[in-house]
């Protein structure tokens, strides 16, 4: 019979307790469901990020931008609107299903009867080489997905520090961004490059921002800029946000705001189902 000492049992104990939470841990940045608090939802404001849904999982999102500039007229004309609530609004639904493990499907419909339908797949995981990967795919359509088709590629590139900041760099190529006819337009595509950043500020408080500068290719209007604040009630987000445009999706946010560099005041929510 093998005797310990209380000191070998006391090292014993603590060597089994320090290897659980590591464990647990491993297990916890494997399993898609685990909440992320860094990273609480799909999408920035207008942008997607990294985060991941669990196979046969889905979530809903409503995006709201209302059309009024809030730069238009004096203040006395912009209260008595109550900022732009009082005016028309473009918005969206927009459903995802998690299709497989690492693959998310979704469609999007703007009630200016733009749709958009988009895949993203998760390619490396930030516990491996410091960043995560996800391929990007869309492709949307006017007049209820029958005319002026966009598609687009690209990569959503993420990196979360601790449970406080997501950072995110998305290089995206969209093309026929031009709606004029192709055979009198010389550019008809557009490369973006999204930037954007979550801020964990309190236990369900973030701050939120986004810029899409296009390096080259078509890109009429200013280039496309957002700002929030947002709520985290279990799986609800909550955000009001300030939008140089009413993109939402890949093409309309390529094609940028209007040349006024008119903002814009709008709002998110989202639900998880899971």
């Amino acid at each position: 019979m093998i005797r310990l000492s209380w000191p070998s049992l006391i090292l014993l104990a603590l060597l089994v307790g320090l290897g659980v939470p590591s464990n647990a841990r491993a297990q916890q940045q494997d399993d898609d469901a685990v909440f992320k608090p860094a990273q609480p939802d799909f999408t920035l404001v207008g942008l997607p990020t990294g985060l991941r849904l669990p196979k046969f999982k889905s979530a809903f999102r409503v995006t709201h931008r209302f059309t009024r500039a809030l730069g238009e007229g004096d203040f006395g004309s912009l209260a008595e609107d109550f900022f732009g609530i009082d005016s028309g609004a473009q918005i969206g639904l927009e459903y995802r299903f998690g299709i497989m493990r690492n693959a998310q499907i979704g469609i999007n419909r703007i009630n200016n009867r733009t749709i958009q339908f988009f895949a993203l797949y998760d390619l490396i995981r930030q516990e491996r080489l410091g960043v995560e990967v996800s391929a990007l795919g869309s492709i949307d359509g006017t007049n209820n997905f029958r005319d002026s088709y966009s598609p687009a590629l690209g990569a959503v590139i993420s990196r979360t520090i601790g449970e406080y900041v997501g950072l995110y760099v998305e290089p995206i190529w969209v093309n026929n961004t031009n709606q004029l006819p192709e055979r009198v337009v010389d550019n008809n595509d557009t490369f973006i490059i999204g930037i954007g950043a979550r801020v964990r500020v309190r236990p369900t408080v973030y701050v939120v921002g986004e810029v899409s500068p296009r390096p080259s290719g078509y890109k009429p209007g200013v280039t496309q800029g957002s700002f929030g604040l947002e709520k985290r009630k279990g799986g609800h987000v909550f955000q009001v946000n300030f939008s140089n445009s009413f993109g939402t999706t890949m093409s309309q946010i390529a094609r940028g705001g209007p040349e006024e560099n008119d903002w814009f005041l709008g709002f998110n929510i989202s639900r998880k189902f899971y």
